[in-house]
């Protein structure tokens, strides 16, 4: 999708100025009135006709179970299904497509693959742990989790562009990294990282593992190039996709998980020194919510806002509006469906993260 600026030539005039110019002429004080009124709803209708908005949908940690995997294809069809003014342009998957203990086999991949390239919108995939990192476990089959990535990539992201009937062409930051992706949706500028939870599969103990220190410089790399290119652009907004939650109550206290914490400095410098919004979505703890975690010393850092996705057992789709005429330009349509009430399980998530 090409850049869409937003329109300029926004009226100045105030009503009164357009009254009166109306009324040069000689007007009654009642008709004066009139005209006032008249070139105030004048002006109301000229400025919302230059508002523009931009839609796109959320979703991640699904399909989980059997009951999700056939739910589905319904609720993609029921995002499709939206009226042409409210429906979003693309669905976003925030990774993590099975539960972490069902089996890495090449059977599931198919399936979920051939699940989303069914969807009728663009859909856009970010990998998530329980398909390549979490692999290496004995209950998800003991695979080497380099094959499964290598897998994911071969499979999902054979070409630069989006799964789904229609697809749209994307950006990717290199062969190696296929899975960094770039696109654009009017004055929005989107960028997608691979960054597993938990802990970005920084590894077990002080030193970090080998994957890590292979991935990492690359997708903190493509997160500047995303603000570079975001300020280059004059976008009104850069909205990150991944699949970990980085855990920004830990950050705030001094306290950042050694994965997370060169994406965490990073993503505050840049989101400092960006004159636009931001906006970071991600799944992984399955406690879907929306709002404003990052701190720099003790105070929020106004322009930064965090989305996360529904997650087992609780399946739904969040509506992401830009909206030129909403403060802080983004606006959100939360859209749950029915918990599966699964002996009352209950996600064990901390809130706060």
């Amino acid at each position: 999708m090409k850049l869409k600026r937003p329109r300029k030539g926004f009226p100045s005039i105030r009503p009164e100025q357009a009254a009166q110019r109306a009324c040069r002429r000689g007007c009654t004080p009642s008709l004066l009135k009139i005209t006032h009124w008249l070139a105030a709803l004048y002006l109301f209708v000229a400025v919302a006709a230059h508002a523009e908005t931009w839609r796109f949908a959320v979703i991640g940690d699904t399909p989980y179970s059997d009951h999700e995997r056939r739910e589905l294809p319904s609720m993609l069809g029921e995002i499709a299904a939206e009226i042409a003014d409210k429906r979003p342009e693309f669905v976003v998957h925030v990774g993590d497509f099975k539960k972490s203990s069902a089996r890495c086999s090449d059977e599931i991949f198919v399936d979920r693959y051939a699940l989303f390239n069914a969807s009728k919108l663009p859909l856009i995939y970010v990998p998530g742990d329980n398909e390549w990192t979490d692999c290496k476990h004995l209950i998800a089959g003991h695979y080497d989790e380099l094959e499964r990535l290598a897998k994911l990539r071969q499979l999902f992201f054979a070409e630069p562009r989006s799964l789904g009937q229609t697809s749209i062409a994307l950006e990717r930051q290199s062969s190696a990294f296929p899975e960094h992706l770039r696109w654009r949706l009017g004055p929005l500028l989107f960028v997608t990282l691979n960054v597993p939870g938990p802990n970005n599969n920084f590894g077990i103990g002080q030193d970090a593992s080998a994957e890590f220190r292979s991935r990492n410089p690359a997708l903190i790399d493509w997160l500047r190039q995303g603000f570079a290119t975001a300020r280059r652009e004059h976008s009104a907004a850069i909205v990150i996709a991944m699949q970990g939650n980085p855990g920004f109550k830990h950050f705030a206290a001094g306290l950042t998980h050694s994965g997370y914490r060169e994406l965490l400095e990073t993503l505050r410098n840049e989101t400092l020194s960006f004159p636009g919004q931001v906006l970071l979505v991600h799944g992984d703890t399955h406690w879907q919510r929306i709002d404003h975690p990052l701190r720099n010393a003790k105070a929020t850092v106004a322009n930064f806002t965090r989305l996360e996705s529904f997650g087992y057992p609780f399946m739904g789709w969040v509506k992401v509006i830009a909206d030129t005429q909403t403060p802080g330009l983004f606006r959100f349509e939360v859209q749950p469906r029915n918990p599966q009430r699964i002996h009352g399980l209950l996600p064990a998530i901390a809130p706060g993260q």
